[in-house]
């Protein structure tokens, strides 16, 4: 539907453009029976070019390029320019999101030079300006509303056109583009993030977060595992929640006192099931979980090929067995103190990438 739409547009618009002369001094040379280039005749006679299909029927390249020329005032009439702005931006819209290989950059660039050059040829009895300038000013604030990227952008923009005499425009026209931009919302992308439910940390925490710490946004009840634990507890725990890692917290008469032991993946506790390394008694088992199951089966696996818990056969006299999760549990995961600022562990957890912390009481000898 959205290629039909678009075909539509590319070769149906062009007919309400009219056909105009090809200019005298232009580098490229008018359309005819045996050479198209920038200029697409479409049902003009020779000497002319329809402006509108030199738009649609070109590369997003080469109308980019045509929209940014200089001292081709005349080039596009108005209502191309119209007409062409508002299919490129409509259909931006439309395409932008659906599950095909497309993106925004030359889309926008399109749209936004197109928009600084029908600008410039509005202004054009009070403004001595070229058209080229409005188009190069007219893309700077699509993309500087639409991406705010400024750095970025203005670099890429001045590598384009290198002139940096279009410095101190550029950076102005890129500041109140994302300014303005800032007031209503966030940028397309992070818009894109929020309306598919990605789950995404912004770079710098709320405000809010500066008055509270790591425990007031705990949540409970916790599923922890001990040290050395029954399979059934950890077949329920797996089977009723949807969580990555468990803490393994040791008691007595391992500790003590109880201590955090350390991190447990869930798919190296489907590994360790699987493999069966089972006991009978509550008692440490470190080196039978090795001679049963290879270091390399806790390798972590390819996209959609790790083992699932359909996957596993425990029967139900092993339920009441006992498993060592010592020799698979990370011993030194990321904690943090249940006083520390709110703020400060959002920014720990988004800088080093993490999927788990560990919030840890004050008190010594309490459990998580």
């Amino acid at each position: 539907m959205i290629s039909l739409l678009t075909s539509i547009c590319s070769y149906g618009l062009p007919w309400l453009a009219t056909c105009i002369p090809c200019p005298a001094d232009a580098s490229t040379s008018c359309p005819n029976t045996d050479v198209s280039g920038n200029y697409k005749s479409f049902q003009c006679p020779p000497g002319h070019y329809n402006d509108l299909a030199s738009l649609f029927l070109n590369t997003n390249d080469d109308a980019i390029r045509n929209l940014l020329s200089t001292n081709t005032v005349k080039e596009f009439h108005i209502s191309s320019l119209f007409i062409f702005f508002v299919a490129v931006y409509c259909l931006g819209i439309i395409t932008y999101g659906i599950a095909i290989p497309s993106g925004l950059f030359i889309p926008v660039i399109l749209a936004g030079s197109c928009y600084g050059r029908l600008v410039g040829r509005l202004f054009e009895p009070i403004s001595k300006l070229d058209v080229g300038l409005f188009s190069l000013l007219g893309a700077a604030s699509f993309l500087g509303g639409t991406m705010r990227m400024t750095v970025s952008l203005c670099v890429i923009l001045l590598e384009l056109t290198n002139d940096l005499l279009m410095l101190p425009l550029v950076m102005l026209v890129l500041l109140i583009s994302k300014t303005m931009g800032d007031m209503f919302n966030k940028g397309v992308y992070d818009q894109i993030v929020k309306l598919k439910g990605l789950p995404y940390m912004e770079a710098h925490p709320e405000p809010y977060m500066k008055h509270l710490i790591a425990r007031d946004v705990v949540t409970g009840p916790l599923i922890t595992f001990s040290g050395v634990e029954k399979v059934g507890n950890i077949l329920h725990a797996l089977k009723h929640t949807g969580h990555n890692g468990f803490p393994v917290i040791d008691e007595p008469p391992f500790s003590d006192a109880p201590e955090l032991c350390g991190l447990v993946l869930r798919s190296k506790l489907l590994v360790l099931l699987k493999g069966k390394a089972f006991s009978k008694d509550r008692v440490l088992a470190g080196n039978e979980v090795f001679r049963k199951i290879s270091e390399l089966d806790f390798a972590k696996a390819g996209s959609g090929k790790g083992l699932k818990l359909e996957d596993l056969d425990i029967q139900e006299e092993e339920w009441d067995m006992y498993v060592d999760l010592h020799p698979i549990a990370n011993t030194s995961p990321y904690t943090v103190v249940e006083t520390m600022s709110l703020a400060k562990a959002a920014v720990l957890f988004r800088e080093l990438g993490l999927r788990h912390m560990c919030v840890v009481p004050k008190s010594q000898g309490v459990s998580l």
